[in-house]
């Protein structure tokens, strides 16, 4: 099991297999039970997550979970600052090269991290099992996320890191900021190296789980075939 989660979660992944074989009717059966933390690889953070009253996995309705894609990269910006947090500013350079970015988007932060996943020491900063308080990677700055959520009215935020919040915080004001707007999360995205900046369209599908936090998500991208 290689799939990074949070590193105060008491468990990790677990399949158990129930069966496995040939039965006695002479036909081959595999059946297996599992068990995992929502948040966890890649997975969808719930607005119920930081904000009470808000929807929970189950709640979100399907058209949030798929939107026209944003892909902003501060790839750059992160190799030289670890603790890298996207600004407002780097936000309006962006609309100024692309245009603004539209209402209910799935916005995609790149950081390059991706690259990292596996290795904890290097994805995490830190891989001291049950400890939180070190922790080094890129993320959302607050008035960047407060101008996605609130004046482009976003649908989602998401990362190619552990968390849309960068390493050290320790308020987590970027997840209080989407979650209070009911704004999902999306979080250990891979392969944002392969999107363009505009013009792909973003599925991101969780677990169902009633009354949920959050849980894990297939996400695919349907970009441009020119």
């Amino acid at each position: 099991n290689k799939t990074t989660y949070w590193p105060t979660s008491p468990s990790d992944f677990e399949l158990n297999v129930l069966a496995y074989g040939e039965t006695d009717g002479g036909y081959f059966y595999s059946s297996n039970s599992i068990c995992t933390p929502e948040h966890g690889g890649t997975h969808l953070d719930a607005p119920i997550h930081f904000s009470a009253g808000t929807w929970t996995t189950d709640d979100i309705p399907l058209e949030r979970l798929n939107g026209n894609g944003i892909v902003m990269d501060v790839s750059a910006q992160a190799s030289i600052d670890p603790d890298y947090r996207l600004t407002l500013q780097d936000v309006l350079e962006f609309e100024k090269e692309y245009g603004d970015i539209p209402e209910s988007s799935i916005v995609m932060l790149r950081t390059g991290w991706g690259k990292k996943y596996g290795d904890k020491l290097a994805y995490l900063g830190d891989d001291t099992p049950g400890e939180a308080s070190n922790l080094h990677f890129p993320g959302y700055g607050e008035e960047s996320a407060l101008y996605l959520v609130e004046t482009r009215q976003v649908s989602i935020l998401g990362i190619d890191t552990a968390s849309i919040d960068y390493g050290p915080s320790t308020d987590f004001i970027v997840h209080r900021i989407a979650c209070d707007a009911n704004v999902p999360g999306l979080e250990n995205v891979a392969n944002l190296d392969l999107l363009p900046a505009t013009g792909s369209w973003i599925i991101a599908l969780p677990m169902k789980i009633e009354g949920g936090s959050g849980g894990p998500a297939r996400i695919v991208a349907l970009v441009p075939r020119n």
